[in-house]
């Protein structure tokens, strides 16, 4: 199999995906779109959900990608062009952990991030923290992933269950999948 040129990677929020998809667009000099970017306009405006659809629906037409995430509108259409998903299917404590952090460091320092916006404590503390969906959400993303996993008509999927996993992969040169005996895709990488 050659190394994949569309590559999602997926997970609950904290869980790495940034960092890592940055990481692998360096590696595979591939193009990577971040997704909160096509996601959010200046001052917490969500971009309507046709709109992102019609976003991403133009990225994956092309021959070459990386998004970190794909959301319940337009899920389909990743799914449907991906060479790749890696899915960071790490412990609640570990993304929750990190998610934290990052958000701490983000009201601290008054980083910008999707498109000029902030974190403030309001935000975070509000009903419609990214804490709070983390918490909501853990579940449900933990379940998508693991079906993806187990679904042999969907792209390839490298599940990573902990974070030495992912390191081991990675340190290897982040080799494109081979299939595993199981469902005639891969197996969960722990």
């Amino acid at each position: 199999m050659t190394a994949p040129a569309r590559i999602l990677v997926e997970g609950i929020h904290g869980s790495g995906k940034s960092t890592l998809a940055a990481h692998l667009a360096q590696r595979f000099s591939l193009p990577w779109y971040p997704v909160d970017d096509l996601l959010w306009e200046p001052g917490w405006v969500e971009v309507p959900v046709a709109e992102q659809r019609r976003r991403i629906e133009a990225i994956c037409r092309r021959d070459s990608w990386i998004l970190d995430g794909a959301y319940h509108g337009w899920r389909d259409v990743v799914l449907g062009r991906a060479d790749l998903v890696i899915g960071l299917d790490l412990p609640r404590g570990v993304s929750f952990r990190r998610l934290l952090r990052r958000t701490l460091r983000r009201l601290a320092g008054g980083e910008l991030i999707c498109n000029g916006n902030r974190e403030t404590l309001r935000s975070v503390l509000s009903r419609d923290s990214i804490l709070v969906w983390h918490l909501t959400g853990f579940g449900r993303a933990r379940r998508r992933l693991r079906a993806w996993a187990a679904d042999p008509a969907g792209p390839p999927v490298l599940l990573f269950g902990d974070q030495a996993a992912l390191d081991a992969w990675l340190a290897r040169g982040a080799p494109p999948p081979h299939p595993g005996p199981d469902r005639g895709g891969l197996r969960p990488l722990t």
